[in-house]
């Protein structure tokens, strides 16, 4: 409940017993087609990119010992899960800088690059134990603990952010959704990455459906990002 305070605050929706009716008004109407279409992307976004988030950072540490690496992992994870909440109690803030919903699409298109090329791409990590499926990352495993920790904290900030404007992207008309969704990327980074990695790796449809829902709120936040009268990238020229 604290969390969900903060987010609502956050969000500029009001407290607890606002957010909490957001949240009934969306969800009462779920079978409606555009939120139901709403809480699918959010929820794919959500479950992709906890288990690619878990994946980068196994590949990254995979080159490490045994003591080091462990510690890089639960590093990356940890880091991981606080970028979400403070990137999830800035969302408003984000959404409301001119040009970053435009630059938020542009930024998911490189993740999505980033996750095909990792679909064929394998061999170049060793992978680590702990995370199954980072073997298949297609990334370089860091040779040292403090380069390891340094690649994994860049990757968690790219990721996190990712995430976070994902999910604002996906479900901006749907706050009560949002929130869900904000909830929701916390809770799976924090208690079930290597879980999602792992099925992620078994059933790869899951990884190419997520790859074209990622397209999709991509493709939506550049035109939206483009052509909002208020926080659109033209309203600059």
């Amino acid at each position: 409940m604290i969390i969900l305070g903060m987010l609502a605050e956050a969000a500029s929706l009001g407290g607890p017993a606002e957010i909490w009716q957001h949240i009934i008004a969306d969800f009462s109407n779920i079978s409606e087609p555009a939120a139901l279409a709403a809480f699918g992307q959010v929820l794919m976004i959500d479950l992709l990119l906890a288990g690619d988030n878990a994946i980068v950072v196994g590949a990254l540490a995979a080159g490490l010992p045994a003591a080091d690496r462990k510690k890089v992992i639960m590093i990356g994870i940890g880091a991981a899960l606080v970028l979400r909440i403070v990137f999830a109690l800035m969302v408003t803030w984000l959404l409301g800088i001119v040009g970053l919903i435009f630059a938020g699409g542009l930024l998911l298109l490189w993740v999505a690059w980033k996750f095909w090329r990792e679909l064929h791409h394998s061999g170049q990590s060793a992978g680590s134990p702990e995370i199954e499926g980072d073997e298949e990352s297609g990334l370089h495993a860091a040779k040292s603990f403090a380069g390891a920790a340094w690649a994994v904290a860049l990757a968690d900030v790219s990721m996190s952010l990712d995430n976070v404007l994902a999910v604002a992207g996906a479900a901006r008309d749907h706050p009560g959704i949002l929130i869900v969704g904000l909830l929701l990327s916390v809770i799976l980074m924090g208690v079930a990455a290597n879980f999602i990695a792992r099925y992620i790796e078994r059933y790869r449809w899951i990884a190419y459906l997520g790859l074209v829902v990622i397209l999709y709120v991509a493709g939506k936040m550049i035109y939206d990002g483009w052509v909002d009268p208020h926080l659109g990238v033209s309203t600059l020229f």
